[in-house]
């Protein structure tokens, strides 16, 4: 059996840095593993790509031929790779042992991995081919600063669960960056209480029953 983790989050949530020092860090400990570039506008990396989708093919190139927008190019691009899962990807994924274990530093469009099936497709089809995968879902620790925005960020990370159906890690990032580490420790183990005060405090009357019902969806989550 292979290993396979999928590294998702939004756009400048920190993911190449993670793929990066994850990379370092088991090379110092003398552990192998291989990280591949899902992003096909992605350049200059701070780790050896053992896999790029860029052989495949090219933000740039499609924009270019087809003459999308930086959004559209990139849907075109993974649809063109989940249409070559079979081929191109099953030749990459055969030059690697059984024991090996791939990274998949993703792009950071949401849709992909909240309302589009393409990751799942793609996940299904390495658990085909006998990977054990795993999410790591990155957010910037930055953008929780208030309640809506945590709201955000946990709806975001649970529409990727339930897309996904995969075992699945929350990190924050970025903590380095965060001034006010005390905002941050506030929702690390939020008070549902608390948590919906402060949003009806910020939301209309009307959204009441919403703010109740998505606090509570956030409890459970947790």
């Amino acid at each position: 059996m292979g290993y396979a983790q999928l590294v998702i989050g939004p756009a400048g949530s920190g993911k190449s840095t993670y793929c990066s020092s994850l990379f370092q860090h088991c090379e110092t400990m003398r552990r192998t593993i291989h990280i591949v570039n899902l992003d096909p506008a992605a350049e200059n990396f701070d780790y050896p790509v053992a896999m790029d989708i860029r052989e495949l093919i090219s933000l740039d190139d499609v924009m270019e031929e087809l003459g999308l927008g930086p959004n559209g190019g990139l849907m075109y691009c993974m649809e063109h790779l989940e249409e070559n899962l079979d081929d191109w990807l099953t030749e990459e994924l055969d030059n690697y042992l059984d024991d090996d274990y791939l990274v998949f530093d993703c792009p950071g469009q949401i849709e992909l991995f909240s309302h589009v099936p393409v990751l799942k497709n793609f996940v299904e089809h390495l658990k085909r081919k006998n990977f054990n995968v795993c999410v790591v879902y990155l957010l910037d620790s930055q953008f929780l600063t208030d309640v809506t925005k945590f709201i955000s960020g946990c709806m975001a990370s649970l529409s990727a669960m339930v897309q996904l159906e995969l075992p699945h890690v929350n990190i924050l990032s970025k903590m380095d960056l965060v001034t006010n580490k005390r905002e941050i420790e506030d929702y690390l183990n939020p008070e549902p209480r608390v948590l919906l005060s402060e949003l009806n405090k910020r939301m209309a009357p009307q959204f009441g029953k919403l703010n109740k019902a998505l606090i509570e969806l956030v409890s459970h989550k947790h």
